[in-house]
């Protein structure tokens, strides 16, 4: 490994005290200070400080917009917008950009984060019990070992278990030498025993608000065995690195493992503790309801201190502990123009801080598949209004202008508060679009009878697409104003949703588990659509809508589920999740479902679809290993180029 400090870095320790035994005082004010020695472990202050760092790490993660990157971009979510770097463009695989390496893959997050804090992890593990803390505090610190170890062999392969000091020990000495684990070590000797003590440990409902339970160690635990059978089983002959046999120490096989998966997750259902699905998918993203009964684990955010926050009120410099995911999906809405009937041309949707709006930084658009292939029903499933922004409201007045009314398509009066711009997101309507970027800037086009310009789906660009609503902003002391839409987000970035232990089951299922009655994957699968056919508030429309086609949308359903119709459902329920390249790599489906994808151009004219084709190898289903991590090992050239994974060795 890199050098391990003989300090331990606690990462955002005063991020999360709200979790800490009900009172932050002890952590954050008695001795503010970011760096702690090794001794200060040895007691409870120094327990309850790593457990805080640990909640605290996940916003170096969840909210981190180039991590959020690495598992959306390249994937039949996300492709690079207008205003991409070459974060996004290499990562889209498309040629834009150079291939993915060792220097500019951005896993490099997830990697930096990680193993610091399974250190952190494992201080409190070995001391905790020596500082009086109990067995369900210590099992928090067990649960984030093996949540870190989870997602670093799904994205690396094979990684090291021991820092330093011995496999999943405490290390406090400097060490440049590193050995990778094989892929069944470290879920057999991490992250199974850790998550199935932590289930044991836990309690069934959170001490504090948002913190870990038995539930939320039964979702991971259920996706690290869902993901492990895959591995075994390999139907498509993914290569793992470091090279070893697709064989089980504990001499269990695949199937073993979906059933392992399918049981575990419907005890979690049948047993949900403090969870529950809410009634609406609305409800489950509108940001006035965050922290609802179907968020399990999440960072953490909030508009009333920024020390809590983690983060400036007023200006995001785009980095963690910020939450700006949803700058990167976001356009720049703000360039639309019209003209008013007093002022002249203004600009008639201005940056605001509200949840369909937020800073532009067109990093990220989505293709038009989305929309051909996946949310196709606009009417009955209400996953499509509940995810994206798709209508634009004027709001200029807000912005200091006191025009009633400006130009709207068609030669028409929008006023003030009404819809400015539509994407159309069905049929196939007849749209009249103009030479470059037209009276509207960014080359929206009209329809007969609507006064809002529009976009269709074989309209949807590199400049202009549906943003990620569900992800954005939202703050309480907007007042009348357009609020601080250039700071981070304040909200929750959701983790585990309760929802997903439904999903699992069923993939597991399909796999060839065993189902019980009741609950095939066809019946798991229609519990999430049943809600998806509820509405009570059509988001963008901006009215109420009360209706219910769960006996519509139940009924479509397939009567034999795939992994196919799978992943589908997970792309309606968890876009825009920082989980999309882990479903697609663990399924082996990522070129099948993402090798090739459409959308128009980056110029405001651009209205005819491109086809564009990735280049996805077997070997890229393990990302590869940071550079900076290869360059500080002291090891020969030999050592540290097997160190690294095939596909992206020198």
């Amino acid at each position: 490994m890199k050098k391990i400090s003989n300090n331990i870095r606690l990462i955002g320790a005063a991020a999360l005290g709200v979790l800490i035994m009900g009172s932050c005082s002890d952590i954050l004010d008695e001795q503010p200070r970011s760096n702690y020695d090794p001794g200060f472990f040895q007691t409870e202050l120094g327990i309850k400080g790593g457990l805080t760092s640990l909640y605290a790490n996940l916003r170096n993660l969840y909210g981190q917009a180039y991590y959020f990157n690495s598992q959306e971009t390249g994937t039949d979510e996300y492709t690079y917008a207008q205003s991409a770097d070459g974060n996004f463009k290499d990562a889209d695989v498309s040629g834009a950009g150079s291939p993915l390496n060792s220097t500019n893959c951005r896993a490099d997050v997830l990697w930096g984060s990680a193993f610091s804090n399974i250190n952190t992890a494992s201080g409190v593990i070995e001391n905790a019990t020596a500082a009086g803390m109990s067995e369900a505090l210590i099992a928090e610190a067990r649960f984030f070992r093996a949540f870190d170890y989870f997602n670093l062999v799904q994205t690396f392969g094979g990684v090291p278990l021991d820092l330093g000091s011995g496999e999943l020990k405490f290390n406090t000495s400097t060490s440049r030498t590193s050995v990778r684990n094989t892929v069944p070590e470290v879920y057999t000797k991490a992250v199974f025993p850790d998550l199935l003590t932590a289930i044991n440990d836990l309690p069934e409902k959170p001490r504090l608000t948002g913190a870990l339970t038995k539930n939320v160690a039964r979702l991971i635990l259920a996706k690290a065995y869902l993901t492990y059978g895959w591995w075994l089983e390999n139907p498509n002959g993914i290569p793992t690195y470091p090279e070893c046999s697709r064989t089980d120490p504990d001499g269990h096989d695949a199937k073993w493992y979906y059933q392992q998966a399918y049981d575990i997750a419907l005890d979690a259902i049948k047993n949900p503790g403090a969870y529950s699905l809410q009634p609406t998918f609305y409800d489950v993203n509108v940001a006035t309801n965050d922290r609802n009964s179907e968020c399990m684990l999440y960072a953490d955010h909030n508009d009333q201190s920024e020390l809590y926050n983690g983060g400036s009120f007023s200006y995001g410099s785009g980095g963690a502990p910020d939450n700006f995911v949803s700058w990167m999906g976001c356009w720049n809405y703000t360039t639309m123009t019209a003209e008013g009937n007093t002022s002249g041309v203004i600009n008639p949707v201005q940056r605001e801080c509200v949840q369909a709006l937020g800073r532009p930084w067109t990093r990220m658009a989505t293709p038009q598949e989305v929309f051909t292939k996946v949310f196709t029903d606009v009417e009955k499933d209400s996953r499509l209004d509940g995810t994206f922004t798709t209508t634009f409201y004027t709001n200029w007045k807000k912005g200091g202008k006191s025009d009633d009314y400006v130009e709207g398509a068609n030669g028409s009066k929008v006023y003030y508060g009404e819809p400015f711009l539509k994407f159309v997101l069905s049929g196939d309507p007849a749209i009249t679009y103009p030479n470059g970027g037209g009276k509207n800037n960014v080359g929206a086009g009209e329809m007969a009878g609507e006064n809002a310009y529009v976009v269709g789906i074989t309209g949807i660009s590199r400049l202009k697409y549906p943003m990620l609503w569900k992800q954005g902003p939202y703050r309480t002391d907007n007042g009348s104003g357009l609020g601080q839409p250039n700071a981070g987000s304040t909200r929750p970035y959701v983790v585990c949703k309760f929802s997903e232990l439904y999903l699992v089951a069923a993939e597991a299922a399909v796999k060839g588990a065993s189902a019980q009655g009741g609950y095939s994957a066809r019946e798991l699968v229609n519990v999430l659509r049943a809600r998806a056919g509820k509405w009570r508030w059509n988001n963008n429309s901006n009215c109420e809508k009360v209706a219910d086609y769960s006996k519509e949308l139940t009924d479509a359903t397939p009567a034999t589920i795939t992994i196919d119709y799978i992943l589908d459902e997970r792309m309606r329920e968890f876009f825009g999740e920082t989980m999309r390249w882990f479903d697609l790599a663990r399924t082996q489906t990522w070129e099948k479902r993402a090798g090739q994808y459409t959308i128009c151009g980056s110029g405001a004219g651009d209205h005819t679809p491109q086809v564009f084709t990735r280049t996805i190898t077997k070997d890229m289903y393990l990302r590869p290993i940071p550079q900076g991590q290869i360059d500080g090992l002291e090891m020969t050239d030999a050592e540290k180029d097997a160190y690294q994974n095939p596909g992206y060795r020198n």
